[in-house]
Order: structure tokens, then C-alpha cells, then sequence
């Protein structure tokens, strides 16, 4: 790894996946990315060590959403064609029970403690908690209309949902499970993250081609970027510094500076890009590009002060020993940590 000049983030890799990916979710240690593939009915499980395809699970009809629990033992499949979210065992790659949800499911979310999954039911107009414990649904929320995308807060306590039709973002209280705030963001608001330290929340608007910075403590939008054509997918970085948005209208990612709210690199990746993921130390992140069936592997370059260190010198799961140890066989228990999966999200 050698230190110089700072340069943009890289595609290092493109995987082919299945058919239409929408969704991708990455390990707490990074050493597995799940891709749904809506056009298919599956989920591929990604090696990011050797960034291959390690195992091809059925899942249920249209895949619209995927999450990884905090201890990575589980992986949560949001099934827009039946109404259902598919349970995985990530250690053997296989469905271990399917939970009957609201209809048309898209986005979903866990908890940072892993005891609650929130499933957005785009054609009800509400949200899902799904006791983990149990894999029962033990609340619905109603929230605004068309419902897509979840992110929930760093700390458990909020729940931020995008409503496509409504162009708004509902607010809920994860311990009364009741809608306290809508925020009026822009149109079409499809994904949303939340950052670590749980004092933002970006909304990628489609329609809009525009993200929207909201202020968690207020509630209000303190910003608006405008970012490629038809912006769908949002991912924080770890450190805070930066956010990935995919725009899905000209198959790039743009990438924002979090200090100055202006985006600073856009990086060309595959065909229809609807969704990224970033793994836990920043140096990966994994876009799902539906047009093509792949996943593009972006290397993010780390710059402490006027040194970039190239991180797109290393094909796999990014710095040191993330990811290294289990990568063989088809199971992830390599990926088993501390920290919450990422949410994938997309629009039908």
C-alpha cells in the first residue's frame, strides 16, 4: 500500500450476480455481501476476499430488500411478489422460515441488537416489526404512501421510512412503534441512511435527482444535493466523512462530502445501479447494477491529510485481516460480529 497524491475511489471488480440485483447488505465483518436478484428469486452470497460468487440461495418471488442481523447469523430477504421476508441462516445458506408480511415488502432494516426487523409494505402504506426472536410480526405502523425504504438509527431508538408517493420520510419511535414526525423531502424519496453517529439522515429523492440532509435532532431538512440522474441507493461511510449515492439513470455513483454537503467524485459502475453497501472499515463499498446482473466493487480511497493510501491496491475484502479468516466454503461465519448489515433498497 503506498502513500501519494489523493486520487478518486476505483472499481476494482464487477461480479456477475443474478438477474435485476436491487438490493445488497454486507457482513458486520465484511467478509460476505448478499445481493437480491429480483428478476430471479435468489440471493447470491459474495466472497469479498476473492469477490466471487460462493453460493446461490432460493429465496422468495421478486427479492426486493435485504438485511444482515448485527451478529451476522442471520440475513432477512424482502419479498416484494408474495408478501413475504425469507429468513436465512447464514452459516448454512439456507432458509430457515419465511414470515407472511404486509403486501408488496421492499425495504428492510434490524435493529442494532438484532431483536427487531422493520419490513416497509410499499402497497399498504405501513411498516412491519418483526419480533427476530420469534419471526412473527408483532406490530404495523401505518406510515405515508408507498412506503420503500428503512434505516434505523445507530442507537435502536428511531426509524426512518421513505414514502415514495408521499415525499416524505416518517419518523417512528422504535419503543411505542408510533409515527412521531414526517419530514417533506423531495420527490420520490427512495433509499435512506442514517450515519453512525446517528446526527444525519440522507434521502436519495429519484425524481428529484437530489439527496436530502436531514437534521436528526430537529427533524428538518438543512440541505439538498444534487446528485446524477434518478439517485436511488444511499450509503454512509463509517467514518462519517462520506455518502455513496447510486444514480440509477446514468450508471454512476456520486460521492458527497458529509463536511461540505458537495459531491466530490463520480465514479462510472454498471448498468442501472439501484442500491450500495459499504463494509465495516470504509474500504469496500458494492453496488448492485440491475441492467447488467452484476455487483461493481469500488475501492475507497483513505486520505489522511494531504496522503491518499490506495486502497484499490488490494482485490479483496479491503484492509488487513477484515473478511480473511472462513472465506472458503459457502457459509459465512467469517462474517459473524459486532455492528448491523446495511439495508438494501431499490423501487419497483
Amino acid at each position: 500500500m503506498g502513500a501519494g497524491a489523493a486520487a478518486a475511489d476505483t472499481v476494482i471488480d464487477t461480479i456477475p450476480v443474478g438477474a435485476d440485483p436491487v438490493a445488497v447488505a454486507v457482513s458486520p465483518l465484511g467478509a460476505r455481501a448478499y445481493v437480491a436478484n429480483s428478476g430471479d428469486g435468489t440471493v447470491s452470497v459474495v466472497d469479498t476476499v476473492s469477490n466471487s460468487v460462493v453460493d446461490t440461495i432460493p429465496v422468495g418471488n421478486s427479492p426486493f430488500g435485504v438485511a444482515v442481523s448485527p451478529l451476522g447469523a442471520r440475513a432477512y430477504v424482502a419479498n416484494q411478489g408474495d408478501g413475504t421476508v425469507d429468513v436465512i441462516a447464514t452459516f448454512t445458506n439456507t432458509v430457515v422460515d419465511t414470515i407472511t408480511v404486509g403486501s408488496g415488502p421492499a425495504g428492510v432494516a434490524v435493529s442494532p441488537l438484532g431483536a427487531r426487523a422493520y419490513v416497509a409494505n410499499q402497497a399498504e402504506g405501513t411498516v412491519d416489526v418483526i419480533d427476530t426472536f420469534t419471526n412473527t410480526v408483532v406490530d404495523t405502523i401505518t406510515v405515508g404512501s408507498g412506503p420503500f425504504g428503512v434505516a434505523v438509527s445507530p442507537f435502536g431508538s428511531r426509524v426512518y421510512v421513505t414514502n415514495q408517493l408521499g415525499g416524505t420520510v416518517s419518523v417512528i419511535d422504535a419503543f411505542t412503534n408510533a409515527v412521531v414526525d414526517t419530514i417533506t423531502v423531495g420527490a420520490n424519496p427512495v433509499g435512506v441512511a442514517v450515519n453512525p453517529s446517528g446526527s444525519r439522515v440522507y434521502v436519495a429523492n429519484q425524481l428529484g435527482g437530489t439527496v436530502s440532509v436531514i437534521d436528526t435532532a430537529t427533524n428538518a431538512v438543512i440541505d439538498t444535493v444534487t446528485v446524477g440522474v434518478f439517485p436511488r441507493g444511499v450509503v454512509v461511510t463509517p467514518d462519517v466523512s462520506r455518502v455513496y449515492v447510486t444514480n440509477s439513470g446514468d450508471g454512476t455513483v456520486d460521492v458527497i462530502d458529509t463536511g461540505t454537503n458537495a459531491v466530490i467524485d463520480t465514479i462510472t459502475v454498471g448498468d442501472d445501479p439501484f442500491a450500495a453497501a459499504v463494509n465495516r472499515d470504509g474500504s469496500r463499498v458494492y453496488v448492485a447494477n440491475a441492467g447488467d446482473g452484476t455487483v461493481s466493487v469500488i475501492a475507497v480511497e483513505k486520505c489522511p491529510g494531504s496522503l491518499c493510501f490506495g486502497a484499490g491496491s488490494f482485490a479483496g475484502a479491503g484492509a488487513g485481516s477484515t473478511g480473511s479468516a472462513g472465506s472458503a466454503g459457502t457459509g459465512s461465519f467469517a462474517g459473524a460480529g459486532a455492528g448491523a448489515g446495511s439495508a438494501g433498497s431499490a423501487t419497483s
